[in-house]
């Protein structure tokens, strides 16, 4: 008992300089969540979104203990028996920071929310897909709620201090747009697309960063969720994504890709399928298309755009990359049943994307880059990063 005893004072330290180093401007979008008074919370989300600055940020009044599963200091002990120290020590909760790296992680959340129903259980994770294969049910004992990755209104508000409300880009008063009439709006928005799109930014390198996150994300987070993962199909998820980075087509030949790596389709369509729901791609399906595991829908994305400028890719996708990554958030959005008249639906509102001289065929909008202002029913890119 003396030994996890030290550990709980090992991480009381490292919770204290965390603490102490939350930004000063912090996300709007941590605002919109109040888990204040919630007793049990799984937070998700991709890696290096502020998971764990949102965690520290609501913890700052409360008597609680934060450690990370991946911490080694950790390694020795199953989360129920540091859950049980904390309490027994006179914590009146625990945050749980990556909990999807602790042994028998599930059994042992559901043991503590049973053991100590007068305590608070805060816990993240890189991926919902965690609450969806869990063993213990999960859901039915914690709310969840997804950080995404920034928006374009969140950054305009790090970076220069401007508040905006979330708008509909196909329903707003163009009178908010008097805040930004002294900005070069484009400029700040191919800063924001190349690198700002994860809240990091503010610590400089950024694409060292999101390359060492991609990294975590395929050797750490994927093979949690993949039974029996080879270093083969690490090596096809690297290949994926070094396809999509270089193609004039988000899509892959799934025959072809099979062939070339000597993989089972079942095995492929399953490996895109833990890639999505980890947030590293961004599959787009049309509407009658049902989501299961054997689809590679319409489309394929990366889900951070700004990946396209980091890694020397095609930055000729990345407008509807950022168009699928930006409406998603807060619309349903499909792929086209007839592309020669619009690329995707949004709503029930069909949309065409393209550049500045791009028609509009069919669609009802038109959403343009190097457009400063919308026009009739042209819409800037940069204004769709204003949803959320």
């Amino acid at each position: 008992m003396n030994e996890i005893n030290k550990v709980i004072e090992q991480l009381e330290v490292i919770h204290t300089r965390l603490k102490l180093n939350i930004p000063e401007r912090k996300r709007p979008i941590y605002n919109q969540i109040n888990i204040d008074n919630t007793r049990d919370v799984i937070i998700y989300g991709s890696r290096g979104v502020g998971k764990t600055t949102f965690l520290l940020l609501k913890s700052l009044n409360k008597n609680f203990l934060y450690f990370s599963a991946d911490n080694p200091l950790t390694y020795p002990y199953s989360l129920y028996e540091i859950s049980e120290t904390a309490f027994l020590k006179g914590y009146d909760g625990v945050i749980i920071d990556e909990v999807h790296f602790a042994k028998d992680w599930e059994i042992n959340l559901k043991a503590i929310y049973d053991s100590f129903p007068d305590k608070f259980i805060w816990v993240s994770g890189s991926s919902n897909l965690a609450l969806k294969t869990s063993k213990a049910d999960l859901s039915r004992r914690f709310v969840n709620y997804k950080i995404p990755m920034l928006s374009f209104r969140e950054y305009l508000y790090l970076t220069e201090g401007i508040e905006l409300e979330p708008i509909n880009p196909f329903d707003f008063d163009i009178s908010i747009l008097k805040k930004l009439k002294d900005k070069n709006i484009l400029s700040l928005f191919q800063k924001y697309i190349s690198n700002g799109i994860r809240p990091f930014f503010v610590e400089g390198n950024y694409c060292e960063r999101l390359e060492g996150i991609l990294e975590k994300s395929i050797f750490f987070d994927v093979p949690f969720f993949v039974p029996s993962v080879q270093d083969n199909h690490l090596r096809i998820m690297n290949a994926v994504i070094g396809h999509l980075l270089l193609s004039p087509v988000p899509t892959i030949n799934i025959s072809k890709m099979c062939s070339q790596w000597h993989i089972s389709k079942e095995k492929l369509y399953n490996l895109l399928f833990v890639m999505e729901n980890s947030e590293i791609l961004k599959i787009v399906r049309k509407k009658k298309d049902k989501k299961h595991h054997f689809t590679k829908g319409a489309k394929i994305f990366l889900s951070d755009p700004s990946m396209y400028y980091c890694f020397g890719g095609n930055t000729g996708t990345v407008r509807e990359a950022f168009v699928v990554f930006s409406l998603s958030e807060k619309f349903k959005i499909y792929a086209s049943e007839k592309e020669k008249e619009y690329d995707y639906e949004v709503n029930g509102i069909k949309i065409e994307v393209g550049g500045k001289s791009k028609k509009p065929k069919k669609a009802d909008f038109v959403i343009s880059d190097n457009l400063d202002i919308p026009v009739g029913n042209r819409i800037p890119l940069w204004l769709i990063g204003l949803v959320y």
